[in-house]
């Protein structure tokens, strides 16, 4: 059984790079075919992908915010990593990591943490 948990700061000043871990329990990073996705949900909004990368395989960042967002991979602690920089408010949300047959909400995903709420706010 696959497990998915993210962590990171719950709270995060305007203008500062917020930054979260998946850690995979249960299966490898390194399994070539999966995709590894990054997802938030706002405060009263739908879900909006966010990004995904694939092990030797490239990543893959959602075009609104593309100039902000970095996703990189640690094989040896089998995790992924999501850096959004330049902060608003509007980044607000609960951000969900998940394992999907491809880089896309369009994509089934088969294994998705729980979730983690950050608020960005002075």
């Amino acid at each position: 059984q696959v497990q998915l948990q993210e962590s990171g700061p719950g709270l995060v000043k305007p203008s500062q790079t917020l930054t979260l871990t998946c850690t995979i329990s249960g299966g490898s990073i390194t399994t070539g075919y999966y995709y590894w996705n990054w997802i938030r949900q706002p405060p009263g909004k739908g879900l909006e992908w966010v990004g995904a990368i694939r092990y030797r395989g490239g990543t893959y960042v959602s075009p609104s915010l593309k100039s902000r967002t970095s996703i990189s991979t640690d094989t040896a602690k089998n995790q992924f990593t999501l850096q959004l920089s330049s902060v608003t408010p509007e980044d607000t949300a609960v951000y969900y990591c998940a394992r999907a047959d491809g880089p896309s909400l369009s994509y089934a995903m088969d294994y998705r943490g729980k979730g983690t709420l950050v608020t960005v706010s002075s």
